[in-house]
């Protein structure tokens, strides 16, 4: 790979815009801009959920790979109208989600975003995931260069990361918190 950074700091931003893939600049608080930065978000937290876990752990090699898949979904946000993102992707996710939560016991309740270290941490990427995934379906709304595999890999993805939720919440002996409202029904 080729170098493509040679100097960190350009100073192009400082005047409230920033370059895309394609040359063009736009304005640091466009909605392809908050797009970006909400996957940039998300991605942050799964290396965050990774730095939790005890390694060696069946979950880090699943959750590098989806680092990787979401620098993809950048790569087209930053390029609009380039799709890095196949329907494999998509189906691999439900696949994931299906193995992990095959493993769990029915959810019968609510749960409450806590727990372990790295259980709260998969909550947090979670909220994080969905907001990703209103912020394509907001930039959509004004731009159909967005990819709809992206929207549904960020929609499957926050569902991936509740089941690992609910699958960190019980390791090592460990539970699940369950929400109890204060108000009983009459």
């Amino acid at each position: 790979m080729a170098n493509r950074l040679t100097k960190i700091y350009t100073r192009g931003g400082d005047k409230g815009t920033t370059g895309l893939g394609t040359n063009d600049r736009v304005s640091k608080h466009a909605p392809r801009i908050h797009a970006l930065g909400d996957v940039d978000e998300v991605n942050s937290w799964i290396g965050h959920i990774r730095s939790a876990l005890a390694q060696p752990h069946d979950l880090d090699a699943v959750l590098s790979q989806i680092q990787h898949d979401l620098f993809d979904i950048g790569g087209e946000l930053a390029m609009p109208g380039f799709e890095l993102v196949s329907p494999t992707l998509v189906e691999e996710l439900e696949q994931h989600i299906d193995r992990i939560n095959g493993d769990l016991p029915a959810l019968e309740n609510f749960i409450l975003p806590a727990g372990n270290e790295a259980c709260s941490r998969a909550h947090i990427a979670r909220a994080v995931a969905r907001r990703a995934e209103r912020q394509l379906w907001a930039l959509q709304e004004v731009d159909d260069s967005v990819s709809m595999r992206a929207v549904q890999y960020l929609n499957r993805l926050s569902d991936f990361l509740f089941v690992v939720s609910r699958a960190l919440a019980r390791e090592n002996g460990g539970k699940e918190v369950l929400w109890q409202s204060r108000h009983t029904p009459s």
